[in-house]
């Protein structure tokens, strides 16, 4: 009997399509934040953090994207398992390095003693949780304790953050308040996703706004760049 050929759907070329985008939109602009930074250490930082967002989901994204082209088998589960736990790592490390990226955007502020070690804690536990073999990454069930642990640890990282663009509010006109929506827009999508996904699918279409919220982050910084570099060359 002929076995059939993989044939796509329609959903998962467009989650493809939506996945790539995100990854070269990342790639596009740590790029910029290097070639431009000129020694800037704030967007030096800006760079280091979208690669660690672009590098990170990319263990788990580009598994998605031969999924949605080829299908699926036991290597791809494989892959998507070990991308989500290196994300999850990734995606901590993201907020620690935004915690700096802060402090550097201004610099007359200064990062309460509190929630430095309500972030750093925080996420030291969930990088720690998200190491344990008893997370299950790699199998359809996972460990729906574990999950809320690491979730739970994670929500106060981003609190931590939220803090302290809430503090600087719209100081110095950089409009960062904007900041504080993005992080909780990534986050009221993100956690119903991880809690969940694997009893009601469709929950997983959350993905596309919480992606969105990040690529928003890093927009942000985008913006911040041009300004600056439009202050030094007029023409731009």
């Amino acid at each position: 009997m002929r076995e059939e050929k993989y044939q796509p759907k329609m959903p998962d070329i467009m989650e493809a399509i939506f996945d790539a985008g995100y990854l070269i939109f990342d790639l596009v602009a740590a790029i910029l934040f290097f070639t431009y930074a000129k020694g800037n250490t704030l967007f030096i930082l800006y760079g280091i953090l979208t690669l660690t967002l672009c590098g990170g989901d990319a263990f788990h994204l580009v598994p998605r994207i031969i999924r949605a082209a080829r299908g699926t088998n036991d290597r791809i589960k494989k892959q998507l398992g070990i991308g989500l736990q290196i994300s999850s790592i990734t995606m901590t490390v993201f907020y620690i390095i935004l915690m700096y990226v802060w402090k550097d955007t201004f610099p007359d502020f200064n990062i309460p003693a509190a929630v430095k070690a309500m972030v750093w804690i925080s996420a030291i536990i969930r990088i720690a949780v998200c190491l344990l073999p008893q997370n299950n990454w790699c199998t359809e069930d996972g460990n729906l304790k574990l999950s809320i642990i690491r979730n739970a640890v994670f929500a106060v990282t981003g609190i931590g953050v939220i803090i302290l663009y809430a503090i600087s509010g719209n100081a110095n006109g950089y409009h960062m308040t904007r900041m504080v929506a993005a992080i909780i827009i990534s986050f009221g999508c993100y956690l119903p996703v991880t809690l969940f996904s694997k009893t009601k699918p469709k929950v997983g279409l959350l993905m596309i706004p919480k992606t969105c919220a990040y690529m928003w982050i890093i927009a942000m910084g985008l913006q911040l760049l041009f300004d600056k570099l439009r202050k030094v060359s007029p023409i731009l």
